[in-house]
Formats: structure tokens, sequence, C-alpha cells
């Protein structure tokens, strides 16, 4: 009997966990002796070209990808368990192919921001997050009252960016910081008609 696959989902706002939480599962399906690939996108050097690495400093070896057809042609017939970092870099073309990996029968782990830096769903994420058969949401711990932090806040010059500032901005502690719903801010434009 074939066995059956399954997506995961790990999202969060940044500083929440997610890159440790994608490390510690694939570590848990290497110890179960499964073959397991990482990938990230090759956007993502922040801290090493090739490894996946948290903010803690935690490393794992991974293949960096430009997008999603090159991803699709390193993953071999033999892996069990595929691992795929800042999932919210990849174009839709990601929905159908974890998909169809899970439908065959392997387990995929996905991690990214769910939400872009104002708040809105980022990428493929949202989809990704419908069809998962699991869903871990990490928080993180907001930089300005210390509260649970869902969301983050990006900085230009040390002030709040603005609502059409650009989407993709790979950076860390110096654009981004994790913010609770009360300290973020943005300058969001009023839209017509609608007013709280």
């Amino acid at each position: 009997m074939k066995q059956p696959g399954q997506i995961t989902v790990v999202c969060g706002s940044m500083f929440a966990g997610k890159t440790e939480e994608l490390i510690r599962r694939a570590r848990r399906a290497l110890y179960a002796r499964k073959k397991v690939q990482v990938f990230k996108p090759a956007i993502d050097s922040r801290f090493d070209a090739a490894r996946v690495v948290s903010h803690m400093g935690v490393a794992l070896e991974s293949t960096p990808v430009n997008g999603v057809a090159e991803l699709v042609s390193h993953v071999l017939p033999e892996t069990e368990v595929i691992l795929v970092e800042e999932c919210q870099f990849f174009d839709d073309r990601i929905i159908e192919v974890v998909l169809g990996w899970a439908d065959s029968g392997k387990e995929v782990v996905v991690a990214g921001l769910d939400q872009d830096f104002r708040r809105m769903p980022f990428g493929p994420m949202p989809q990704l997050l419908a069809m998962a058969d699991e869903v871990v949401k990490l928080r993180a711990i907001c930089i300005r009252c210390g509260g649970l932090a869902s969301h983050t806040q990006r900085l230009v010059d040390g002030k709040p960016a603005k609502w059409d500032d650009p989407i993709v901005l790979v950076g860390a502690t110096e654009s981004y910081e994790a913010r609770c719903r009360r300290c973020h801010q943005i300058s969001r434009p009023r839209r017509q008609g609608f007013k709280l």
C-alpha cells in the first residue's frame, strides 16, 4: 500500500522560529533514516549562500534554487521528505508542485512568512495554508512591548516602511522587527467608501 503524503506549513512573522522548526523537522526525518532534501530560494543569501540558517545561528545544508522549475529538477525520485524554506519567495507554480508531491506520497514541509510587511497575504502561502494537512503558526516577541507578535515591521532608515514600498526586500534585524498588532505601524492608503 502506498504511503500517504502530507503537507505541513510552518508560518508566522520574522523572528518567530520558522527556520528552526523546519531544521528540527528535517533532523527528525534524518534520524528516522528517511531520504531528505532541503531547498531554499537563492535570493536568500543573508547568512549563507547554500545553508538554511536561523537568526539564532542554527544551520542545515540545503540546495539553493532559482525558481520552481529548478527546484523540481533537483528533487530525486527516492526522496521521501522535501523541505522548502522561505516559500513565500516562490511563484504560484509551487502550489501545484507541493500538492503533486504530497499526492505521490512524499512528506512536504514548507516554511515562510504568511504575511508581508503590510500584513497582507504573502505570495503562494495563503493557498498552501488552505491545502495543508498541518499548519504550525509561530509567533515572535514584539520588540516594542514584549507581547506576542504576529506581524513583521519593515523599517527604512529606522522608520516604518510605506504601503507602496516593494514587497520583497531580503534582510534581517537591520530592516525588520517583530511587532504585535498594537505596535505594528504602516501608512495604509485610504479606501473609497470604507470607514472604521
